[in-house]
């Protein structure tokens, strides 16, 4: 019970941190406030306490789970049973746990009496041949679904329900929605109204992008948990959804609305295609070279960000070994940096945010959790993913640490986004790039506050039972 009033009271603690942050402190959007919260208190009733609801969180994680196994079929058939072993991933925590250990901890070693391919041979969850592929299949399917016109009506609803809760403009409720299948496609919608948009839309837009995934990516956050979690994917669209209202809401603190909106009252036609005449395996093929280009980018990105997050921990480890020294000063300064790391560095900066989330009164646990979440920062979701999966698995975390830390990390908050977002927005409206530029670094802040505010929707609503992890 003390956990979830930390998490009831941390969705006003950070609304607190942004008004804190706000560039005109009397101009509080009292009514988005109230909306936005109250939108995600819904939604948190409806994903974890109602039965039916509940049971289609199950069913839509029991889907995109399906199309996580297709994907491999096309992985498989390029790098082989090896690479790509085709068998049913036990769930539960011990098959999970060894699993796990197999999977995603080096040295990747088999495991007698495990059914693995033709050579029963597995070389574990090697990232390239199993998560990027799922980027590219991802990134074709929705493709496709766009082409035919399914996502289309279900974003405009969504668009309209946002606009009229909110009374957000148009343009920015047809941004937060497409948001929730997609990335900075989502700015296609929206491209004629962006020359005009007020400086607090574009704030708020760019929030969206931050605080939510694209669905290309969906599988590759999945594929971890799924062994301990089987019903990840449907939470992680259920994060995606919960993300939006409470994206609006601190970009809208932090960034007031001071002018009057072009779209406001109305929502824009759904146009999220660069050319209608498209035929369906068209927009299949061309999704799928957009899915290699971003799995390239993700690639990139990884090797160069973990690189140099290696090698400035390899100074502070060869700082750490002073001290052993004979010279007093220098062995003080090995003391001090025997426990620092990048990864330390953002566990204790993130850790007041993380302990709003009501993930854990248990030292060990909140600081492990802190860490995740911090590490997103820098790293990317990729690396926290993994890590929570591996500590999930060991029984280090708890359930409901699990449930939370998965929604917090849900998310495009970091570093690496900036620069994509950033130029892709200014990309489609030049003129504007200034203001872009001008609010990136607030959306990236109320970005992160939002996926902690969904997690602390997670640990008001959570309660133990094999239901909520789809065990």
């Amino acid at each position: 019970m003390a956990l979830r009033l930390i998490s009831l009271l941390g969705i006003f603690g950070l609304c607190f941190i942004a008004w804190l942050g706000s560039e005109d402190r009397r101009r509080v959007p009292w009514r988005l406030i109230q909306w936005g919260i109250g939108i995600q208190l819904v939604v948190g009733v409806l994903i974890f306490l109602l039965p039916f609801t509940r049971d289609v969180v199950v069913w839509l994680s029991s889907l995109l789970n399906a199309l996580i196994d297709a994907s491999d079929a096309g992985a498989r058939f390029l790098f082989g049973p090896i690479f790509v072993p085709d068998f049913n991933q036990p769930v539960g925590p011990a098959g999970a746990g060894r699993w796990i250990a197999r999977a995603l901890t080096p040295p990747f070693t088999a495991v007698p009496g495990d059914r693995l391919g033709a050579d029963n041979l597995n070389l574990g969850y090697i990232f390239a041949f199993r998560s990027l592929p799922q980027v590219v299949f991802f990134a074709s399917m929705f493709a496709l679904l766009y082409n035919l016109g399914v996502i289309q009506p279900i974003v405009r609803v969504f668009a309209q329900f946002f606009r009229w809760a909110m009374n957000i403009s148009g343009a920015e409720a047809l941004a937060g929605a497409a948001n929730i299948f997609v990335g900075i496609e989502s700015a296609i919608a929206i491209k004629p109204f962006l020359e005009r948009m007020t400086r607090s839309e574009l704030c708020a837009i760019l929030a969206s992008m931050f605080g939510s995934i694209a669905s290309t990516v969906l599988g590759l956050y999945a594929g971890y948990l799924r062994p301990i979690f089987p019903s990840i994917a449907g939470h992680l669209m259920s994060a995606s959804v919960l993300t939006i209202p409470a994206a609006f809401v601190l970009a809208k603190i932090l960034v007031p609305e001071q002018e009057v909106p072009e779209t406001l009252g109305k929502v824009p036609a759904v146009d999220m295609a660069d050319d209608d005449r498209r035929t369906p395996m068209d927009s299949l093929i061309l999704g799928a070279l957009d899915g290699v280009k971003m799995a390239v980018g993700i690639v990139a990105a990884l090797i160069a960000i973990l690189g140099l997050i290696a090698l400035l921990n390899l100074v502070f480890a060869n700082l750490a070994s002073l001290a052993t020294s004979d010279f007093a000063p220098w062995r003080a300064i090995g003391q001090v940096f025997s426990v620092i790391t990048l990864q330390n560095i953002m566990g204790a900066l993130f850790l007041p945010l993380t302990f709003l989330t009501g993930v854990s009164l248990d030292w060990p646990e909140l600081w492990l959790s802190s860490q995740l979440i911090g590490r997103r920062l820098l790293e990317t979701a990729i690396p926290p993913y993994i890590g929570l999966a591996n500590a999930a698995a060991e029984g280090t975390l708890s359930d409901r640490a699990l449930v939370i830390v998965s929604y917090v990390l849900c998310g495009f908050a970091h570093l690496p986004s900036v620069g994509i977002f950033v130029g892709g927005l200014s990309g489609l409206v030049p003129s504007r790039s200034k203001d872009i530029s001008d609010v990136a670094w607030k959306a990236l802040w109320a970005g992160t506050l939002a996926t902690l505010m969904t997690g602390c929707i997670a640990g008001i609503f959570f309660y133990e039972g094999a239901a909520v992890l789809g065990r």
